[in-house]
């Protein structure tokens, strides 16, 4: 499986940004999707996830904020983060899961001016 991750850039605080992640490959085995964020000197850290039958997770701090979602006709997904706060700049990262293996993408950079 192989991930493509796109849609970072700089924004100001309150603005809208929208990650996409295209997947390709032997994609009928992944369960769930995840986008990851991490930032300098910290660990990698869940912000959301997005199973095959669209049921969705959220990290506390992007709940109400963030949106996930995914096409599985363009084998997307994608993620709206709305009302972006400093605390969002990261490195954003894609995920997929099957049942034995992790895969990732490249991640995307995504700062949020104040």
């Amino acid at each position: 499986v192989q991930l493509q991750a796109s849609g970072g850039g700089l924004v100001q605080a309150g603005g809208s940004l929208r990650l996409s992640c295209a997947a390709s490959g032997t994609i009928v085995s992944i369960i769930y999707m995840r986008w990851y964020r991490q930032t300098p000197g910290k660990q990698r850290e869940l912000v959301a996830t997005i199973d095959t039958h669209h049921t969705t997770y959220y990290e506390d701090s992007v709940k109400g904020r963030f949106s996930i979602s995914r096409d599985d006709a363009k084998n997307t997904i994608y993620l709206q983060m709305n009302s972006l706060k400093s605390e969002d700049t990261a490195v954003y990262y894609c995920n997929a899961r099957s049942r034995s293996t992790n895969y990732w993408g490249q991640g995307t950079q995504v700062t949020v001016s104040s």
